[in-house]
């Protein structure tokens, strides 16, 4: 027995001291909260503390309840993250194509749709923080992009809609709305933007989405896969280990009926 309770206290050190290193990089690494959010003409799209704001409005209606982030998964709704990342990319991509093609992105050739969808990398993969002010600074367009999808969801959360799973006046509140998009903006944008100096970006998405290319990195699969064998492999040592044991069971007097059948109900029981 000493010598499992040391490989337990071995195991605890270990896995503690695992966790506390992963967590310090989370925290180290994690994308910068943004002081504002302003266009390249110096336009302010997302005021102060309004992304903070953003996430304790999605907290309050329920958080995971009422759809995800960084596809954390919820039991209904969709991944805020996926959807606002998606819905910009098809507004800009239709803004482009109407204004060079005259036609919507999915009509457009598939060569012109190669070149907007590069473009589309480009702009939404590049990373636009400026930690000397503390600002993301985004192309106008991204803010066009914004007031759409600001206006999409104001409709969603105040009107109700089934196919996003939401009741109607789940946040009438134009002031909690504008600050509710702009929580799910930045989350989108840290989907997408790339970490300083590397090709990936700060968290991965899901469900992904291909016209920015922010697929699940080589690590995140080959990791996946270890972390999931050595679950199993685990598990397998474990149920070697107590079948080489070969403890004998210990022999016990086991009556041969239930002796609580027939016995009589004190009040206590009767009343519980």
């Amino acid at each position: 027995m000493k010598k499992l309770w040391i490989i337990l206290g071995a195991v605890f050190i270990l896995s503690f001291a695992i966790l506390g290193w992963v967590g310090t990089e989370i925290f180290r690494q994690a994308p910068p909260i943004p002081k504002e959010v302003v266009t390249t003409d110096g336009t302010v799209v997302i005021a102060a503390e309004q992304v903070m704001d953003g996430q304790n409005v999605w907290q309050a209606m329920g958080g995971m309840q009422v759809g995800s982030i960084w596809g954390h998964g919820s039991y209904v709704a969709p991944d805020w993250t996926a959807d606002y990342l998606h819905r910009e990319c098809i507004f800009i991509l239709n803004t482009w194509s109407n204004g060079e093609f005259g036609r919507n992105y999915d009509s457009a050739s598939s060569e012109q749709q190669a070149v907007l969808r590069q473009r589309l990398q480009d702009l939404l993969r590049k990373n636009t923080y400026d930690a000397a002010t503390g600002n993301i600074v985004v192309d106008p367009l991204r803010a066009k992009a914004f007031e759409d999808n600001l206006k999409h969801y104001s409709d969603v959360f105040a009107n109700g809609n089934k196919d996003y799973a939401i009741q109607k006046n789940a946040q009438s509140d134009p002031a909690k709305l504008r600050s509710l998009t702009s929580f799910f903006f930045w989350t989108a944008w840290a989907s997408a933007a790339n970490r300083p100096n590397n090709t990936i970006s700060y968290t991965s998405n899901f469900p992904s989405e291909p016209r920015v290319a922010n697929v699940p990195t080589s690590s995140a699969i080959v990791w996946t896969g270890v972390s999931v064998i050595m679950l199993i492999a685990g598990l397998g040592a474990m149920v070697w280990f107590y079948a080489g044991w070969r403890k004998e069971a210990e022999d016990r007097d086991t009556p041969d009926t239930d002796p609580l059948i027939g016995e009589t109900l004190t009040a206590s029981q009767k009343a519980t």
